[in-house]
Formats: C-alpha cells, structure tokens, sequence
C-alpha cells in the first residue's frame, strides 16, 4: 500500500538526507515530464506547474493529473499562483480533496505576464498583501503548507521585511530563489540571503537557484545550511543530476552520462512530451524548449543551439542531435559560458 503523500513528505522532512525537489517550470515540468525523471533516479518532491488562480478559475485539469497520476511514487506538491485572496482560498480548500502533499503558494515567478498583474514575483512588491494572503492559506491549509520565493522584486532590501511575515504564518517548507524578480536568471545567486533564512526561519529551508552539478549542489548546501535543494533548469540539462548528487553525498563515484546516454535522452524526451495527434512544427517547438537547457552542456560554440533553433522538422532536429551527441566520450553536461550567455537566458525567461 502507498504511504500518504503528506505522511511521506513529513517523513522526508524529518530524515537525514538533503531533500532534492523538482522545480516548477510552466509548460515543462508536466506529467509526461515528471515520470521521464523519475526513470533517471528522479527527486524525492515534485511540484506541479502552477495552478492559475482569479475569481472564476477552475483547477486545471491538465495539471491535475501530475497529482492525480502521480507516476513518481513520491509526494507531489500542488502550486498556485494569484493574488485574489477568496480566490486562493477556495483553490487551497480544493486541492486539499486531491493526494497532494501539500498546498504552495508561488511568490517567485518572474514573467512579466505574470508580475505585471500583481502575481507570481509581483507581490513581492507589496508585503502586506504578502502577510493577508500567508494569513488567509494559513488558516485554510490543514495539511503542509509551503512558498516558493524569490528575494525582492527591484530590490532585496524589502528580504529583511519578508522573513518576520514567513515566520509568523508557520510555513512548513519555504524554498527561496536567491535572486530578485527583475534579476530573471541573469545575475549570481545570492546564496548569503538563503543563510539568512535558514538562521532566521523555524521552517526548513531549500536552496533553489543555479544548481548545476553535484559538485554545486554540495557547496550550495555548505554554504547556506540548507535542508535540501530545488533544482529546475540543471535537471532538464542533465536528467542524472539528483542521482549525482546523492552519489557525491555518499562519496560514491559518479555516473558521468557519454554522448550516446545523452542522445538516447533526448529520443526517450521526444517519446515522452510529443504526442504524434500533434502536428509536427508544433512537436518541434516543444522539442527546442527542452533543447534551450541542455544545449548550453552540449558544447562550448553554441553551435549545437544555433543549428536546433533553426530546425523545423523531427528529421532534422535528430539529425543536428546525432551529430553533436552520436558518440562515446563523457559529457558532465555542465553549461559552457558562450553558450549560457546565448541559451540559458533565453530558456530561463520561458518560466
């Protein structure tokens, strides 16, 4: 019999190993996407993409099968983004009926779509509606209840102003982004601000934000003493990266993935997100948003992402992957820095 999704999150909580949770990504991390991880050592949480929320919205159905079809065996997090406290409420209140491990509330996400109407990293902006809302989940939430932030919106002064509001709603889990809204994915992370958190917050704390090896992922948690990590762009690179990881803490030696491991990966993504009811531009566009985050592990030039963003057939998109990937030498998959100035920004602004 399956253990509780909230029973087994507590038990995650509670044991001695770093807790690696799946980021959220809008229009990635979706079910087909979840059970393609999960068959390469996958996270121990996962968080769905996030259920959008106003005054008439309606529980997505699409992400609703991450949780209701959950194909991980572990607990999946259920997000939701908005502004609109009743709204949030009765969206908190109906996720509860589902098997979900526990309720999020997105504070991070740095769209402009999304902030300019107050949501997502947009209510950064504004910390007492931050505390209304916290307070009004708080209340309705009787299982974990969870935040995944960034630092500021412009700025990481108003940090100092959001920690008392995280502790005086006793979260169960908050993950921080360690850059601010208009920051995107371009800056350093700030790990000292994910420190503070961690010496200030009762609550664990994971540690999201430019983990790209398990090499970075040992340092991250050194350097902040954070419970676990969250983990979303290194993943979709390199799909071995939370097995690394747990390789690195054991002191194991590592799987390094050669160029022919990484080409059956992207066949096995393709097999996986691409249904053939779709015409095949469309499977292709969806295939290059992947592409967007490994390319910058691919190769130093850029080449590899400059030949797939002009592809615009499943022929040629295999035919440019057979040539860069068609080999046996070992690829860490750790992003190049041409090709993350070309690539990883571009992917980053997709979230």
């Amino acid at each position: 019999m399956q253990q509780d999704p909230r029973e087994a999150f507590d038990t995650l909580l509670a044991g001695p190993e770093p807790v690696l949770a799946l980021a959220p990504m809008q229009g990635v991390t979706d079910l087909p996407f979840l059970k393609l991880i999960a068959a390469y050592g996958g996270a121990d949480v996962y968080v769905t993409e996030y259920f959008r929320v106003y005054a008439t919205s309606r529980l997505d159905k699409h992400i609703l099968k991450s949780v209701t079809e959950n194909p991980t065996g572990r607990p999946v997090i259920a997000q939701m983004i908005g502004n609109d406290i009743p709204a949030l409420v009765r969206t908190a209140r109906e996720l509860q009926q589902y098997p979900v491990a526990a309720v999020d509330l997105n504070l991070g996400c740095p769209a402009p779509v999304v902030y300019r109407k107050g949501a997502g990293g947009g209510l950064l902006r504004e910390p007492k509606r931050v505390d209304a809302i916290l307070g009004a989940l708080r209340d309705a939430v009787s299982i974990p209840f969870t935040v995944k932030t960034r630092i500021g919106f412009d700025s990481a002064a108003v940090f100092s102003e959001l920690l008392p509001i995280f502790a005086k709603h006793s979260l169960d889990l908050l993950t921080v982004h360690a850059r601010t809204v208009k920051e995107m994915y371009r800056s350093e992370v700030h790990y000292d601000f994910i420190a503070r958190a961690v010496a200030e917050l009762p609550c664990p704390i994971l540690a999201n934000g430019n983990v790209y090896s398990a090499q970075k992922a040992a340092e991250v948690l050194k350097l902040t003493g954070a419970r676990g990590l969250m983990i979303g762009r290194g993943v979709i690179r390199n799909p071995w990266l939370f097995r690394q990881i747990r390789e690195h803490q054991r002191g194991e030696a590592l799987f390094i993935p050669r160029g022919t491991d990484v080409l059956a990966y992207v066949r096995a993504l393709y097999e996986a997100v691409c249904s053939p009811a779709v015409r095949e531009s469309a499977q292709v566009q969806k295939m290059k948003k992947y592409m967007n985050y490994l390319g910058v592990g691919v190769e130093p030039t850029g080449q590899f992402l400059h030949q797939i963003r002009r592809v615009t057939t499943t022929a040629d998109l295999f035919r440019v992957c057979r040539h860069f990937l068609d080999h046996d030498r070992p690829m860490p998959l750790e992003p190049f820095p041409l090709a993350l100035k070309d690539g990883d920004l571009m992917a980053g602004e997709q979230h």
